[in-house]
């Protein structure tokens, strides 16, 4: 394996953050942080292998799913002061005791929700190629930095107080982003340190220049998601969705009587349709115990589980019942009562006007409506995507 493996990626993710707890399989897009960083590494082309350094099972299932291999951390280096140059030094030991001796080591964080493949891969490709001994991601910056000096007064760093150039005229300077720190092994080794020798800035967007250290970073993180992350293929095989607000509108009428009635898309019900005909198994799991949930089931001829107050419970037994992969199963949803379930499948998916948290949650934000051509949109991409 020693002759194969010339580059390869660490990702320290320890367990136990105080800021935000569970931090490192916090969903941003719909994928676990140390998923993506994972996936960020792969999507590069550039790394042999990616590998997880952990102290966490949690952590240390997600990290292989995603396709790494995992590192178990000691404990006396996984504690608030332990540095990030001692995981990465005894996943090193790790590896070498295997027979593992990568040339070029990348150290990627997986606090940073986007890191740009295309960014690692040149950085990756620097430190290859001879032309740095390490190279940092970076933005651009003109900001205007200062700081208090001893009596608390504001003190300019690296400009002049009295002299305001405009932007244009201005040269820029660069801020680590800390999404990811690329070096020759060999080097890291003798310095013990990730900055050494000819270093090189590798710029990255500024969109994708966030990095996760407390509940609002990760909010902005999921916000951000949707507009940052490139469409990819839906490849799920399994369609599950909510009823309220997915086939409807979420919105009722009333009749005399008490009974409810509510208006539903054919669009959707053709797309339903469509994926009953290329075999994707199609479940409705509704909170609301209603005639009406039953009969548009009936209608589409799919299965329903109405009346259900956790859902998830339901969707996992569902699942193990049917031999369904969770993982490649798709779950459209618009409320709060859908975020469990959402949290158990690889395919959280929301309707475009769906609850803020549940926006927040998903993989994929739908761009129609609840009841408005939504679960169509999801059948022609899942479909689309086979």
């Amino acid at each position: 394996m020693a002759a194969t493996v010339e580059t390869i990626a660490i990702i320290p993710a320890r367990g136990g953050s105080k800021g935000v707890p569970g931090k490192n399989v916090a969903r941003v897009g719909g994928i676990p942080l140390i998923a993506r960083a994972v996936r960020a590494a792969l999507s590069s082309g550039v790394i042999d292998l990616v590998v997880v350094s952990t102290d966490d099972a949690v952590i240390a299932s997600a990290a292989r799913t995603a396709g790494a291999r995992v590192v178990e951390r000691p404990a006396e280096i996984s504690g608030d002061t332990a540095s990030s140059e001692s995981a990465l030094l005894h996943a090193l030991d790790t590896l070498a005791a295997d027979g593992i001796a990568p040339r070029v080591t990348a150290f990627l964080q997986a606090t940073s929700p986007f890191i740009p493949s295309d960014a690692l891969r040149d950085a990756v490709a620097a430190v290859r190629d001879g032309r740095a001994d390490s190279a940092f991601s970076a933005r651009e910056s003109y900001e205007f930095v200062w700081r208090r000096d001893a009596d608390g007064a504001a003190a300019a760093i690296a400009h002049d107080a009295a002299h305001r150039p405009r932007r244009q005229d201005r040269d820029p300077h660069f801020v680590e982003t800390g999404a990811f720190y690329v070096f020759t092994t060999a080097g890291f080794r003798a310095a013990r340190h990730r900055f050494f020798g000819r270093t090189e800035i590798v710029e990255v967007p500024e969109a994708t220049a966030i990095e996760i250290d407390d509940p609002g970073q990760l909010r902005a993180a999921q916000a951000l998601a949707p507009l940052v992350d490139p469409p990819e293929p839906l490849a799920a095989r399994v369609v599950v969705t909510d009823f309220d607000g997915v086939h409807t509108d979420d919105t009722a009428w009333l009749d005399a009587a008490g009974t409810e009635h509510v208006r539903v898309s054919r669009s959707d019900g053709m797309g339903v349709a469509l994926l009953r005909r290329a075999g994707v198994p199609v479940l409705i799991l509704s909170t609301e115990q209603n005639a009406v949930v039953r009969a548009r089931a009936e209608k589409l001829q799919v299965e329903v589980i109405h009346g259900v107050d956790d859902k998830a419970s339901v969707l996992r037994q569902w699942a193990a019942d049917r031999g369904v992969d969770l993982a490649e199963t798709a779950y459209l949803g618009n409320d709060v009562n859908d975020l469990a379930a959402m949290a158990l499948v690889g395919w959280p998916v929301a309707v475009a006007d769906a609850r803020p948290d549940v926006l927040a949650a998903a993989r994929v934000v739908l761009a129609r409506d609840g009841g408005d051509g939504a679960v169509r949109e999801l059948a022609d991409r899942v479909l689309a995507a086979r």
